[in-house]
């Protein structure tokens, strides 16, 4: 048996806390290729002397360059969206700003927040540069990258958000158990920020925590006279969650003897929503996509803070003249801001709905410049598929940001879509790296897949050529959906179905993951999470009623059974023949039963819908097909003490080099 090493490493092609649970489907993660390349250099941006440019992984120092000072903008991007270089460029370094992004499971308790802190301060010395190789052939420049201006975006604590949606519920009957709700969720961040720091640090921040618990004591008190939690009072109290965990990180780092400032995301980042206001959906890959930063008022106001804050703690040590006012002592600033919150352009609290923390690193890095994004979880990167549900799943090196996006919206909790937009529009580049194992390198995210109309001009090849290369990236599934078909309405029309079926859906604000037609029926079915097929159900119903009693459509159904999409991704699927037969004839093998098929036309992903209970037994055989990567076959050999078995076992003896060469046993 072969054993292949580089399973998805074809495709140049997140995640949160990788394999979280969420609260209504299931969306399961994948991860990424073993690409062992090292990542690609951080973008240029504007500074006054030389620099180095080039990024890495912790274990250690990666391919770098010196590089002339740039003050381009990076196409796509305006330069009142990004800050003037006084920012970018802070105290005229030489190293950009790198955004450190922590999930509330990293934020649990106060060994985790000295955890973090002392990761910072590693981060933020810098590290060691690999030597340039000059136009002659000579060795370079190396040594030290020197110190590196750093910015934490922190989520709250683990667990404190629901604690926080438990006090607004409360007050609409119990207000006694909502103020006691709000009294155990300040009291636990209180004793972590007590255990950080001694008093003189403390003092003030606690009077500022409780200050706050008595402002939101103020508004859910009034809830129960008109029986309703508007959305925009969640979003306010919910907020207060990031808002302490800031100040807390900010304590240790502060006794620890840094300069650093801790930022009010309130107090800067101005956005503009739809009409879905409210926390959203906890674990929806789609639940920021309706709040746009607005990158004007948004850099001209970091400016102003950076400029008021920076000097009062100490960070910025620049006047506006260019004069200096004090001096970091070969440190870099440090800036600790909050998550999730931000200010409505009408001047009102809010929020980036659940989850919204990933997006408000990728936004303050487009805002100062940022030369990458690091999204530190409690795995080693993206992974190939899950590996609770496939042992052999392993980590991916490296995605294109299109490829990550597809695994998100197919389950995997890589980054939201809506986060990935800032570090597209910069080329900023993603790392997906593990807290408690720093050393390894994780995943990168950056650059796009190729066009359509790009990948169409190739030649078309069966994969299998390709010896040694994979055409997917990862492979990755959406448990708990329904399917709602609507059958036999050809009477009707093809076009006026489509467009009556899909406004239906809209109108119910149905979920609609996949879409499916038989153009000779006039017969669709979608794909909807499951505690919306009901509601999809009656939304067509209503809509078709007509239709129905004439008998001019046969039926319209949900499916009884739990069903489970799963998904294979990568963009060197694009004109490669046999993938898809690949993966078909796997879930065939595994006695896998496929209720519905379909392919982005990018040709970039293949999603099949399967029972709910074959789900697991579909990723892993999928996950075989594609690869033998780190699966261990042993074999027992009976009787080998008698003159056959003895002679058999010299024979393989013998040829013990010859099966590892050939054969990698």
């Amino acid at each position: 048996m072969r054993f292949v090493t580089s399973l998805f490493a074809a495709a140049p092609f997140v995640a949160t806390n990788a394999f979280s649970p969420q609260t209504s489907h299931t969306r399961h993660q994948v991860g990424s290729s073993s690409d062992k390349r090292s990542p690609p250099p951080s973008i240029a941006r504007p500074s006054s002397p030389p620099r180095w440019t080039g990024s890495r992984g912790a274990a250690g120092p990666l391919s770098v360059s010196f590089s002339s000072p740039s003050t381009k903008v990076p196409p796509g991007v305006h330069s009142s969206e990004v800050c003037p270089s006084s920012v970018t460029s802070p105290n005229g370094s030489a190293n950009a700003w790198e955004v450190h992004k922590f999930g509330g499971a990293s934020l649990a308790d106060a060994g985790l927040y000295r955890t973090v802190g002392d990761l910072l301060l590693r981060e933020s010395a810098g590290r060691p540069v690999d030597p340039v190789e000059s136009s002659d052939g000579d060795a370079g420049h190396s040594g030290h990258s020197g110190p590196i201006p750093t910015m934490a975006i922190v989520s709250a604590r683990g667990g404190m958000t629901d604690e926080l949606v438990a006090v607004v519920d409360s007050a609409l009957e119990d207000m006694a158990g909502a103020e006691s709700a709000l009294s155990r969720a300040l009291d636990g961040q209180l004793s972590i920020l007590k255990d950080l720091a001694p008093p003189e640090i403390t003092g003030e921040i606690e009077a500022r925590m409780r200050s706050d618990a008595a402002d939101i004591l103020s508004v859910v008190q009034s809830l129960r006279m008109i029986r309703s939690v508007p959305p925009s009072v969640m979003e306010v109290v919910t907020g207060f969650g990031e808002i302490w965990s800031a100040q807390t990180l900010y304590a240790y780092l502060k006794h620890r003897g840094v300069k650093v400032a801790w930022l009010d995301a309130r107090d800067v980042l101005i956005v503009k929503s739809d009409s879905n206001a409210g926390l959203g959906e906890k674990g929806s890959s789609s639940s920021t996509g309706g709040v746009v930063p607005l990158w004007v008022e948004t850099a001209k106001r970091m400016e102003e803070w950076w400029n008021k804050e920076g000097r009062r703690e100490g960070i910025n040590v620049l006047a506006d003249d260019g004069s200096s006012v004090g001096d970091l002592a070969g440190q870099a600033p440090i800036v600790i801001g909050t998550g999730f919150v931000a200010t409505s352009s009408e001047g009102v609290p809010t929020t980036l709905k659940r989850s919204g923390s990933d997006y408000s690193a990728t936004i303050f890095a487009k805002l100062v410049g940022g030369g990458r994004v690091t999204m530190w979880k409690n795995t080693d990167g993206v992974y190939t598929a899950d590996p609770r549900r496939v042992p052999e799943a392993f980590s991916i090196g490296s995605l294109k940001y299109d490829e990550a996006m597809e695994l998100a919206y197919f389950g995997a909790q890589v980054l939201h879509p809506s986060a990935m937009v800032p570090c597209i529009d910069s080329n900023i580049p993603v790392y997906v790296r593990n807290i408690f194992n720093p050393s390894f390198k994780g995943t990168v995210i950056q650059g796009r897949c190729s066009s359509l109309g790009e990948t169409m001009e190739g030649k078309v090849v069966n994969w299998r050529s390709n010896t040694g290369i994979v055409p997917i990236k990862g492979i990755t599934s959406v448990d708990g959906v329904s399917l709602v078909t609507l059958e036999g309405a050809s009477v009707i029309g093809g076009a006026e179905v489509a467009e009556r079926f899909m406004g239906a859906m809209a109108d119910a604000s149905i979920d609609v993951l996949m879409v499916t037609q038989a153009s000779s029926e006039s017969s669709i079915t979608v794909v909807v999470p499951e505690n919306q097929g009901l509601s999809a159900l009656n939304a067509l119903k209503s809509t078709f009623e007509l239709e129905l009693s004439r008998s001019n459509v046969n039926s319209i159904s949900v499916s009884e059974e739990s069903m489970a999409i799963v998904a294979i991704v990568g963009e060197g699927m694009a004109m490669q023949s046999g993938v898809s037969a690949t993966f078909m004839s796997s879930l065939a093998k595994a006695n896998v039963n496929i209720r519905v098929i379909a392919q982005g036309s990018s040709e970039r992903q293949v999603a099949v819908v399967v029972s709910n209970q074959d789900a697991s037994r579909a990723l892993r055989a999928a996950h075989m097909a594609f690869t033998l990567s780190q699966t261990m076959v042993s074999v027992a050999v009976l009787g080998g003490t008698g003159k056959i078995g003895s002679a058999l076992i010299r024979q393989i003896d013998s040829q013990r080099q010859n099966l590892k060469d050939k054969l990698n046993f």
